[in-house]
């Protein structure tokens, strides 16, 4: 089977379904074209989820600009597509006269780059916006813009807008070759081939992550060298109170180990910066102690035993520079590439999205704007969360609603089969967890796992046995499901 489009978009991370949702205002066709078998698989589900406000790229870069446009751009996407976002503000913790030195140079960055109300303070004022911030710390860097959201709810976010508005999201296809016709500005340029059928566009759109410099090379176009800088992550379970973000003075390659707090309640420490073979998602216990180490110097009394995840991914990073490449291609006209979107890809994704539809504009793709564009994603209910009156009225309206699944996240039934129905929907059992987070909390699904297999195979029509964890292959169970008939 082969469909025409005339935009195809390679990669469903972050940066890709932001594009799409950005492409989905105007009058085209456009297919987001995903190697896994679900949004957000790669470097956008391995990471902090940090909003990072714009003062540590260096300024004149591409990174710079679209960094701090990204922060800025958070508030409106986040009242649009229904994802939770706190703008908490952060502080960047000195502890002697050299740190203050490098404290003054983000700030004078920060300046440059747009970065709002940036000041040094000194330790009375640590203690008033962060009470469990290191006393030992002289001085800080205050950031009032910084926040933090999940990164794969807000991909999730931006592709069910995207889809609601018409794209088409192919998944369970990776890319195997890309064939360019050499015709004109009208004509299909690209054919991509891959299991689940090809795909023909007149214009690609390379946003794959940590496969960007497969596609770029399939197609022709730049030979870039990819680095997979590997970050150890740790979850910590939820605190009554949740921290600020909390950085040391960064590094060339890193901003150093971080503390933060997250939307539901839990602490991250994030993230190690190490240099591996690329697909590493292997946790290394010296990179985790690294990560203790560097937290309890930020939050001394934090309690680090109440560890309840360790995860790692690695950074797209392109070697020899830090930098984002955001254009069209030098050497396949057609060929846009997002690629070597690292740290602070999070933070920059609305604006990245912003930026690759003026890139196009500019190389003269027709962009029309539809009059039925919709930019409103109605989230789903979040039992948990809802006020006790929204929460009778849907048990009221469905009894699955009153049927607590994950007794962690207080996830009911209901809210599963939700996660699985909306477009695009779940269809693995991690699917399901970063959707209605079944399986998110203190003892990571050992509970509800198996009532959430079920509820799958119901919905999906298959036998348990038959229900996925993650990708193809990933088969939780061999026969018959205790209570499941």
């Amino acid at each position: 089977m082969t469909e025409t489009f005339d935009i195809a978009i390679v990669g469903a991370g972050i940066t890709g379904c932001a594009i799409a949702r950005q492409l989905a205002r105007y009058d085209l066709s456009i297919c987001v074209v995903e190697a896994a078998n679900d949004i957000s698989l790669g470097a956008s589900k391995a990471n902090g989820g940090l909003v990072h406000a714009g003062y540590d790229p260096a300024p004149g870069t591409v990174k710079a600009q679209v960094n701090a446009r990204g922060c800025e751009l958070y508030g409106t996407w986040a009242q649009e597509l229904g994802f939770l976002f706190r703008r908490t503000g952060s502080m960047v913790l000195g502890f002697n006269s050299e740190d203050r030195a490098h404290l003054e140079q983000l700030r004078c960055n920060g300046h440059v780059n747009g970065v709002p109300e940036l000041s040094i303070v000194g330790p009375d004022r640590i203690h008033e916006l962060e009470p469990r911030a290191s006393a030992d710390a002289t001085c800080a860097l205050w950031c009032p813009s910084t926040g933090f959201v999940d990164p794969f709810e807000v991909a999730i976010a931006a592709l069910e807008n995207a889809v609601a508005n018409g794209v088409t999201f192919m998944r369970s296809a990776p890319v195997e070759a890309i064939e360019v016709a050499n015709q004109g500005a009208e004509a299909v340029r690209f054919t991509l081939t891959t299991p689940a059928g090809d795909v023909r566009c007149r214009y690609l759109i390379n946003a794959a992550g940590n496969g960007a410099a497969d596609i770029s090379h399939m197609a022709g176009a730049e030979e870039f060298q990819m680095v997979w800088r590997q970050g150890n992550i740790v979850v910590l379970d939820k605190e009554p109170r949740t921290l600020m973000p909390l950085y040391p003075v960064p590094t060339p390659v890193s901003k150093g180990v971080i503390v933060t707090g997250t939307v539901h309640g839990n602490t991250v420490i994030t993230a190690t910066a190490a240099i591996r073979e690329p697909g590493d998602t292997q946790t290394y216990a010296g990179d985790v102690n690294a990560l203790l180490t560097g937290a309890r110097k930020l939050v001394p009394d934090l309690d680090t035993r109440r560890v309840v995840r360790a995860f790692a991914g690695g950074r797209p990073v392109i070697k020899g520079t830090n930098e984002f490449f955001i254009g069209q291609s030098t050497v396949v006209p057609g060929l846009f590439q997002a690629v070597g979107i690292q740290s602070p890809g999070v933070a920059s994704a609305p604006a990245i999205a912003e930026h690759m539809e003026q890139v196009m504009r500019e190389a003269g793709v027709e962009l029309r704007e539809r009059a039925d564009w919709n930019p409103i994603r109605r989230a789903p209910d979040d039992f948990d969360r809802a006020p006790l009156a929204r929460k009778e009225e849907l048990i009221e309206s469905d009894p699955a609603w009153g049927q607590i699944v994950c007794r962690c996240e207080t996830v009911p039934e209901a809210e599963i089969v939700a996660a699985i129905r909306r477009h695009p929907g779940a269809v693995s059992v991690e699917g399901v967890k970063r959707r209605c987070r079944a399986g998110m909390g203190r003892c990571q699904s050992g509970f509800c796992q198996s009532r959430v297999v079920a509820i799958m195979a119901r919905e999906l029509d298959c036998e348990p046995s038959e229900v996925l964890l993650e990708d193809a292959g990933s088969w939780l169970v061999e026969g018959p499901l205790k209570g499941v008939r």
